[in-house]
């Protein structure tokens, strides 16, 4: 079973629970923290990948990191969960997923719109009025510089992407040319 299958059935599992009680986004937090300190420690990422090491040391290892952090409940027992069944490694996909459910339940959409240069104030609420009209959602809007596409812009709506940008441009001029 891929990655992504399993991050998509422990994500929608945790959102049930948790929208069920009120404090997702607090859980989303909480995990995000998770995965960073999991992924700034080479360590731990051993420990926990590894199959050579007994799953009570691991256990050991999560408990004493969940007595430093205290988590909430739902979090603590979600991240044991995880362990038991050897997924923890994984879960920075859970938590991209987990956002994911998250957003398709409260009727939001995620967009990623990439510059060559930064976007001024007024024309980021500009593009957002314009994205509210084109998706008929909630809409969550990240901006990214990438210099490479000399101008225009490039955006992402789910898996659909709209590339306005020289360089897109550039290249179709040159397909073309070339024949």
């Amino acid at each position: 079973m891929s990655v992504q299958t399993v991050a998509r059935r422990y994500a929608t599992a945790l959102a049930d629970v948790e929208l069920a009680h009120g404090d997702a986004r607090e859980v989303q937090e909480e995990l995000l923290v998770w995965e960073q300190m999991l992924q700034s420690s080479p360590n731990l990422q051993e420990v926990f990948r590894n199959p050579t090491i007994a799953l009570d040391k691991k256990r050991a290892v999560l408990n004493k990191l969940i007595e430093r952090a205290r988590p909430t409940p739902t979090t603590t027992n979600f991240l044991k969960v995880l362990l038991h069944n050897h997924r923890l490694t994984e879960l920075g996909e859970i938590n991209r997923k987990f956002a994911e459910v998250l957003d398709v339940r409260a009727g939001t959409v995620a967009v990623t719109v990439t510059t060559a240069r930064t976007v001024p104030e007024n024309a980021q609420r500009q593009l957002h009025t314009r994205l509210l009209a084109l998706t008929g959602k909630k809409v969550r809007l990240n901006f990214a510089t990438d210099p490479d596409l000399i101008g225009g812009l490039v955006t992402r709506i789910g898996s659909t992407v709209y590339d306005g940008s020289v360089r897109n441009h550039l290249q179709l001029i040159k397909e073309k040319m070339a024949g």
